[in-house]
C-alpha cells in the first residue's frame, strides 16, 4: 500500500465520527415542556445551526459535538417577556443583562418609544442586542418620557404612528398606552385607532384616572379582541376583583369572553398577593405572564420572568401552564407563532433550562410583603439562536481533569 493510500485512509478513518455529528448540540435527558407540540416528558434536544433539528427519546450522543446532560432539569422554548423596558424609560436595562440570564430569548419593549424615536431605538439597542427586541410603540410619539409628554393629547398621532408600524412590521407588534392621567379616553381611543389603522393589537397600562364611573368597564368597551390590559393584579383601580366578595368581577369576565386579554406586567408597583391569589382562587388566571422588569423593580420584586412564574406556581397555576403562558400563548399574540415559542423541529434552537429547586424561599410582591414558598423556579442555561448565551454551572463544559492541568481543551 502506497504512503499516500495509507493517508487517506487514516484520514478517513479519523473524520469518521466527526462526519456522523450531524448536531452542533443535544441537551439530553431533561424534562420537555413544549406546549405547540404537546411534549411534556423527558426527551432529547438536538440543535443544528441556528435551528431546533430533532426532540425524541434517547437521541445516540455521538450524533452531536457536545451533549450537555440536563437530567433532573425542565427544557422549554425561550422565554418570551410581553412587557419589558429597555429604550425610552428612565428606567430601562439592557435585555442581555437582564433577560438571557433568566431564560427569556424575546422581549417586548412596553412603550419606550414613539413614532418619533423608534428609528433610534431600533438603531441604537435592537440591532446590537443577543436577545430578540419587539416593540409595543407608544401612542405618544415621543415615547415613555415623563408626565408632560404621557399627557400630551396634540403627539396622539394613529396615521403616522401606523405609517411608523408600517415601516417595521416585523419589529413593532402593537401599541401601548400608559400613564394617561387626564379625564376622559383620548389615549386609548387614539391608541385602538392606530391598532386598527395597523391591524394589530393595543396594550393599556392601568394607571388610567378618567375621573369618571365605571372607567373599566368603559374601557373594555372600547378594547378590541384581541388588546391586552396589562397590569392585571394590581390594585390601581381594583376592577378584577370586588373587595368585598373578593370574586372576579362579572364585567371583567365578560371583556374576557369578548377576547379581551389579561398580562400580568408585574413591575415594582403592580402586582398585589391578595388580588392574585383570589383571582387564580376564582379562576382567573392571566393570560400571559410578564415582567414590567425595570431598575426600579430588578432589585425589589426581583420581578424576571421565572421569578414571576414561581409567585403563579405558589397560587396553584402547573409549571406547564406557566410555559405555556409564558411561550406559545404571547407569540401568538403578538402574531410571532410558530416562529418563536415552540421547539419544533426546523424552528429557531431558543431554549431554555430551568432548575425546580424545592425548600423555603421568600419573595416579595409591590407593597413589598414577603411571601413564604416552597418552590423557585431558576435559569440555569439559555441557547439564543443556536448559541449558548448563559451557562449557570457550566453544564456544557468538560468536567476539570487534574490529570490533565495543562491538556488542551478545544475553545466551544
Amino acid at each position: 500500500m502506497s504512503l499516500r493510500l495509507t493517508v487517506l485512509l487514516l484520514t478517513l478513518v479519523l473524520a469518521c465520527p466527526v462526519l456522523g455529528q450531524q448536531y452542533d448540540y443535544i441537551l439530553k435527558g431533561g424534562h420537555v415542556i413544549d406546549a405547540a407540540n404537546d411534549i411534556d416528558g423527558v426527551a432529547d434536544v438536538a440543535v443544528s445551526g441556528d435551528k431546533i433539528a430533532r426532540v425524541a427519546k434517547d437521541i445516540p450522543a455521538d450524533q452531536a459535538k457536545r451533549t450537555i446532560d440536563v437530567s433532573g432539569y425542565y427544557v422549554t422554548p425561550g422565554l418570551i417577556d410581553l412587557h419589558a423596558h429597555v429604550f425610552g424609560y428612565a428606567g430601562s436595562l439592557w435585555p442581555d443583562d437582564t433577560h438571557l440570564v433568566t431564560g427569556t430569548t424575546t422581549v417586548v419593549d412596553c412603550g419606550g418609544s414613539g413614532w418619533r424615536t423608534f428609528d433610534e431605538f431600533k438603531e441604537t439597542v435592537i440591532d446590537h442586542t443577543r436577545t430578540r427586541v419587539f416593540s409595543f410603540i407608544n401612542i405618544v410619539g415621543k415615547g415613555m418620557v415623563g408626565s408632560e409628554a404621557e399627557n400630551d393629547t396634540a403627539d396622539m398621532e394613529p396615521e403616522k404612528t401606523a405609517a411608523k408600524m408600517a415601516e417595521y412590521p416585523d419589529l413593532i407588534v402593537g401599541i401601548k398606552t400608559a400613564h394617561y392621567a387626564r379625564k376622559g379616553y383620548t389615549a386609548l381611543e387614539r391608541a385602538v385607532e392606530a391598532g386598527r389603522l395597523s391591524d394589530k393589537p393595543v396594550i393599556i397600562d392601568m394607571r388610567i384616572l378618567t375621573g369618571y364611573d365605571r372607567t373599566m368597564e368603559r374601557i373594555y368597551e372600547i378594547m378590541r379582541p384581541g388588546d391586552l390590559r396589562t397590569h392585571s393584579f394590581s390594585d390601581h383601580q381594583v376592577e378584577i376583583l370586588n373587595r368585598a366578595t373578593r370574586k372576579v368581577q362579572p364585567f371583567t369576565r365578560e371583556a374576557r369572553k369578548r377576547g379581551l386579554l389579561f398580562d400580568v406586567g408585574h413591575g415594582n408597583g403592580s402586582f398585589v398577593f391578595p388580588v392574585a391569589s383570589d383571582a387564580m382562587k376564582d379562576d382567573f388566571p392571566p393570560d400571559t405572564i410578564s415582567t414590567d422588569l425595570h431598575n426600579g423593580s430588578i432589585f425589589t420584586t426581583k420581578a424576571d420572568m421565572p421569578n414571576v412564574i414561581s409567585k403563579f406556581m405558589h397560587f396553584g397555576m402547573t409549571l406547564s401552564a406557566a410555559i405555556e403562558k409564558s411561550t406559545v400563548r404571547p407569540a401568538k399574540v403578538i402574531n410571532k407563532f410558530p416562529e418563536i415559542g415552540t421547539l419544533g423541529e426546523g424552528r429557531v434552537a431558543d431554549i431554555a433550562v430551568f432548575k425546580l429547586s424545592k425548600g423555603v424561599f421568600g419573595f416579595a410582591d409591590a407593597p413589598q410583603r414577603r411571601l413564604m414558598a416552597n418552590e423557585k423556579l431558576e435559569a440555569v442555561l439559555t441557547i439564543r439562536a443556536g448559541r449558548l448565551v448563559f451557562d449557570q454551572n457550566g453544564l456544557a463544559f468538560p468536567e476539570w481533569d487534574t490529570a490533565g492541568d495543562y491538556q488542551k481543551i478545544p475553545t466551544p
